[in-house]
């Protein structure tokens, strides 16, 4: 049986825990759900189990809209983490249980018992009390009773998590030769990395109450499309790069105003030499090997990199001022080749590297004075998007002969709007104005100007929504028009702006097209929301509407506006 997901929400007092999730899994797969604890994972499946009523959305099993189903009537069977088996009943009981009720006769109900005891490798343990068992006998009962239904959806809710790791490894296996053997679909909700990659055919990673990436996990290991996959599946450091002919450097010298990239350079990738002469891959810098971990066939090392050398991003938890911390893994062949000891010097060099298809590679606070700037630096928005993005906030005083590398922000206030007409006439793609008292928002709306700056403008608003638990929607809007054809061409718009943002950047939003004056029908969906956001994409920036647009970044309320001006989407390199 096949489950589609389209644009599931499900609040909590006003704030979405799922977030405009879709999702299709096919007949027969087994899908993992994987994402830190409060990502939103569990609520949804949940939702699919018709356990938790949605807000928003649809849900439909095999093509059939089961939304507004009770549990029973979805056919799903459901795994707890903790078991949740009736404690006064036997192991025969609790399996026959929901064949009981649904009236089965008891020669079908001690037939199917029998059969699914000995799937589960539990034969001849039906009169045993639950109390009477291990937790993963216990476990492997619950899957039993799960599926006494023949449901044709199975869902389980982090299954393994009371088990210790020998327990959990066998029942892993017991759990996926079942699967197999069922052909059943599965969805599978945990936070461990190692019990994803053993079980899914693919994994779906949530975060923020969104469904950041789905993918085979080879794919999102070697290739993930965020900063938040790349950490989450396995040790990865983030470093800055520059595009350059000669492919992805880490040295900006040379260049007038290099291209930033965000790399993905995992630990088993970095190569260690005595000096750059000796480096056989892409030279990164130097550093100090400041802690080393024997890990049998692996070898663990943090490297310090030089404080001014070329990685000007430190993973979290590094401090900037000492210059950044690299995670490094060597196998035993590469320990005998070149040993390393506390405090040595060495030169380090990058094997093959990933690029993010991110279009914000770090940010610039701008201020009048290094006050103001810091100022902005501390903000609760632009802090949060720092440290959840893992990457650089610099500083700039004043305006400078053109745009900073990365995305310039400015504080909204008197006089800001020319500021940010300037950044954009003078290189900026990217632009962030933003209230430095503002809260995080729960409310973007996402508007371009003009069709050929779309792609770039959905590329920038999902990278910002991956890191902000916000709701999305996305206007057009036209004049008022009568003929059927023109509504038709806008009605295509609307689907292919939603189509782009899925396919390409994997952010579903709420989309609306709306007749009406442009600035009016913003200027109204930004009041629907205390803390609104806009994101406003064009090719031109002179087409913008800079006397409306000043009275959102100079008035009152204040609320933080993001401008894309026509930043092209680069294809991801790998070197």
């Amino acid at each position: 049986m096949s489950i589609a997901l389209d644009q599931v929400t499900k609040r909590y007092q006003g704030v979405p825990v799922v977030n405009d999730v879709s999702l299709n899994v096919r007949p027969g797969e087994f899908l993992v759900l994987l994402g830190p604890s409060g990502s939103g994972k569990s609520t949804l499946l949940r939702a699919i189990a018709g356990l938790t009523e949605i807000d928003h959305g649809r849900i439909s099993l095999h093509g059939k809209d089961v939304t507004h189903l009770t549990a029973r009537q979805r056919q799903v069977g459901f795994v707890f983490q903790h078991y949740a088996l009736f404690r006064h009943m036997s192991i025969g009981d609790n399996i026959e249980f929901a064949l009981r009720v649904r009236k089965v006769r008891a020669m079908e109900r001690r037939a199917r018992r029998k059969e699914l005891l000995e799937l589960v490798a539990l034969q001849g343990m039906d009169d045993r009390l639950p109390a009477q068992l291990s937790g993963g006998q216990q476990q492997r009962v619950a899957v039993a009773r799960a599926l006494a239904h023949r449901p044709e959806v199975l869902l389980m809710d982090e299954p393994f998590g009371a088990l210790d790791a020998k327990i959990r490894e066998e029942l892993r296996r017991t759990i996926r030769e079942i699967q197999r053997e069922l052909k059943i679909t599965t969805i599978l909700v945990t936070h461990d990395q190692e019990e994803a990659f053993a079980l899914a055919d693919r994994i779906g990673v949530m975060h923020q109450g969104r469904l950041l990436e789905c993918g085979r996990p080879d794919d999102l290991y070697t290739r993930p499309a965020t900063r938040f996959v790349s950490t989450f599946l396995g040790a990865a450091n983030l470093l800055l790069g520059y595009r350059t002919s000669r492919g992805v450097r880490f040295d900006a010298r040379g260049t007038d105003r290099p291209h930033e990239v965000v790399a993905v350079l995992r630990p088993e990738e970095v190569e260690l030499a005595a000096d750059e002469a000796q480096v056989r891959s892409n030279f990164v810098g130097h550093g100090v090997v400041e802690e080393a971990l024997f890990g049998g066939a692996v070898e663990r090392l943090r490297v310090r990199m030089a404080s001014d050398g070329p990685v000007p991003v430190a993973p979290g938890g590094s401090n900037p001022k000492l210059g950044s911390l690299l995670e490094v893994s060597r196998t035993l062949p590469e320990q005998r080749q070149f040993p390393v000891t506390l405090g040595r010097r060495v030169a380090v060099g990058a094997r093959r590297i990933h690029v993010l298809p991110t279009p914000i590679s770090s940010f610039t606070a701008v201020g009048a004075n290094d006050a103001d700037a810091g100022q902005l630096v501390d903000s609760p928005l632009l802090s949060t998007l720092g440290a959840r993005m893992q990457t650089r906030i610099g500083r700039q005083v004043g305006n400078g002969h053109r745009a900073p590398p990365g995305m310039p922000v400015l504080a909204t206030g008197p006089g800001s709007a020319e500021i940010a007409r300037w950044q954009l006439r003078n290189g900026a793609t990217q632009l962030l104005c933003l209230p430095p008292s503002a809260p995080l928002p729960h409310h973007v709306v996402i508007h371009t100007l003009d069709a050929g700056s779309r792609r770039a403008t959905l590329a920038v608003a999902a990278s910002l929504l991956r890191h902000v638990a916000a709701e999305a929607v996305y206007l057009v809007i036209h004049p008022t028009v009568s003929l059927e054809a023109e509504r038709a061409a806008h009605m295509r718009d609307l689907l292919d702006a939603r189509s782009s943002a899925l396919n390409e950047h994997g952010l579903d939003m709420r989309t609306e097209m709306r007749p009406g004056n442009v600035t009016e029908e913003l200027q109204r969906e930004l009041a629907t929301s205390e803390n609104s956001m806009l994101v406003l994409g064009t090719s031109d920036p002179d087409a913008i509407r800079w006397d409306w647009l000043a009275s959102v970044l100079e008035g009152d309320p204040a609320r933080p506006v993001l401008i894309v001006n026509s930043a092209r989407l680069e294809s991801p390199v790998e070197a």
